[in-house]
């Protein structure tokens, strides 16, 4: 997983074309962006979605194999849980269509990273990630995830 601030982006223009153009599209979206599905091009998709923060977490996490996910809350703040998907168990196994397996018993290693207000992050395949949790207490947040093809 890379947590970095939208201010870091240029870092990333000669390590991968389609994660810079993902994160070039998150420093200039605007919180009035509307809720839906966005073609960046062939590689890079573009979700808006909005929902309240949650206490979900329960040992569940997922991970990707044929996305990396970039993830940012434009509105809100919102606490993501990491675990390596090495040491954890499968509890759902993978769903081709949905591109997701989800995890229980996450490593005793985990820990959890506070995205939104400029901070992003980026889940690789063997990054566990449980998202959608409160800090404090819920709020509305909206979300940008930026799926990029592997």
């Amino acid at each position: 997983m890379i947590i970095d601030t939208l201010d870091n982006i240029m870092v990333y223009r000669n390590i991968s074309h389609d994660i810079f153009s993902g994160l070039s599209f998150l420093r200039n979206a605007e919180p009035d962006i509307d809720l839906g599905v966005f073609d960046i091009s062939d590689n890079v998709k573009v979700i808006v979605g909005q929902y309240e923060t949650g206490d979900g977490f329960s040992d569940s996490f997922e991970s990707h194999r044929r996305v990396i996910d970039i993830q940012y809350p434009i509105i809100g703040i919102e606490r993501v849980f990491w675990s390596p998907i090495k040491y954890m168990d499968i509890d759902i196994p993978y769903d081709y269509e949905k591109d997701c397996i989800y995890y229980k018993n996450p490593h005793k290693q985990a820990m959890h990273v506070d995205i939104g207000n400029n901070i992003f992050a980026i889940m690789f395949e063997n990054d566990g990630h449980s998202p959608q949790n409160f800090i404090h207490s819920s709020e509305l947040i909206k979300k940008i995830t930026v799926k990029v093809s592997i």
